[in-house]
């Protein structure tokens, strides 16, 4: 059995240490510390999944996305959802994807995500539809600027489709 809570203040060497040793890559130093001060100033919201006092995954809530396509109409947009390898497809990023749409919910009546184009997003890709999630309309992006028709693009994290939930039934 596992719980969904937000993080707290002080966990961020103990998240950062989990991630590193448990997700069979890294995040950058400061990654974890970063995101527990963007909380602090209510930015972000940083949900984890825990079996006990084990690290399962994460994701966040960012509340003002970079996305001008979420930002401007002021839609939240759920980022980097991790789940273990050895603790996938048993409802833990489902999980983590509910809390985080009640707490959107309470503040806004779309949620907004999305999601690199390549084979390493397969999971998130299928579970995201499933869930709700629809393409925003505005195309693919790279970095923050649209895809234009006809130029090329490395495909890499950087290259995006961002979908969007109504909430309105949560």
């Amino acid at each position: 059995m596992f719980t969904i809570r937000q993080a707290g203040n002080g966990e961020a060497d103990w998240l950062q240490a989990s991630f590193d040793e448990r997700m069979g890559w890294t995040k950058p130093p400061g990654y974890f510390a970063t995101l527990l001060e963007r909380q602090a100033r209510d930015e972000v919201t940083l949900l984890l999944a825990l079996d006990e006092s084990s690290y399962l995954g994460h994701c966040n809530v960012v509340w003002r996305s970079a996305y001008a396509g979420f930002r401007d109409r002021s839609i939240p947009e759920t980022q980097d959802l991790n789940v273990r390898p050895d603790f996938r497809r048993r409802g833990i990023g489902s999980a983590l994807l509910d809390e985080a749409e009640q707490r959107i919910a309470e503040r806004a009546e779309f949620a907004g995500i999305g999601f690199g184009l390549y084979a390493d997003y397969g999971a998130a890709q299928r579970l995201y539809i499933k869930r709700g999630y629809v393409p925003d309309g505005r195309g693919l992006h790279y970095g923050a600027h649209p895809a234009v028709a006809g130029e090329t693009y490395r495909v890499d994290d950087d290259l995006v489709l961002y979908l969007v939930k109504r909430l309105g039934n949560l």
